[in-house]
């Protein structure tokens, strides 16, 4: 198949597989006539750049991935360097998660204190309106 067909058939675009192939991620083989060509194999290839970048892995990350299924296992993540981006990943993720969580006991507890601080006092409560006067005939704003 030509670029634009694996492209459409990726879902992507022929400047991404392009890119790819600049990478070097997605072989170049050129038919007698200079086009590129492509097949069901490349089209496996790209659809696990694709899927690993939906995960979030970037680009380099999904190499491994891509030189497991082109030394003609069954799967991108059957070899060792696979799993150990995926090792990886998990680790990155993990530490963000963390992270994440320590943030969000922050954000609850400057709620909590400011819940706390809008329990009125014995006084009235503060006005907290934006009056608006109407322009009189002739006033500039």
């Amino acid at each position: 198949m030509r670029i634009g067909e694996l492209a459409e058939r990726a879902g992507t675009s022929t400047r991404t597989l392009r890119y790819y192939e600049s990478r070097g991620l997605l072989p170049a083989r050129r038919a007698g006539n200079g086009y590129r060509t492509y097949d069901e194999d490349d089209l496996r290839l790209i659809q696990q750049i694709r899927t690993l970048q939906d995960f979030g892995f970037d680009l380099e990350e999904t190499r491994p991935f891509v030189e497991c299924l082109r030394a003609g296992h069954p799967a991108g993540d059957s070899c060792p360097a696979s799993l150990e981006v995926y090792r990886g990943k998990l680790a990155e993720l993990d530490e963000l998660i963390g992270r994440l969580g320590s943030i969000r006991a922050q954000v609850g507890e400057q709620l909590a204190q400011a819940e706390a601080a809008q329990i009125p006092a014995a006084g009235p409560e503060p006005l907290c309106e934006l009056t608006i006067h109407p322009l009189r005939e002739g006033e500039d704003t």
